[in-house]
């Protein structure tokens, strides 16, 4: 089961398109990289290649 996180101030934005964008902070409290090509993952995921740097 996974862990759930409480978003707060800082955790996201929103993109000029209406989208909830998650920043660096709130992958880092995750915790882990879920390999979705997130655009501000801190685990260096590349999406294109199917792996972490």
């Amino acid at each position: 089961m996974k862990k759930i996180i409480p978003v707060e101030e800082g955790d996201y934005y929103v993109t000029p398109q209406g989208y909830r964008c998650f920043t660096e902070q709130y992958h880092l409290k995750r915790g882990y990289c879920c390999e979705s090509g997130c655009r501000h993952c801190p685990y260096g995921y590349d999406k294109n290649t199917n792996s972490q740097n």
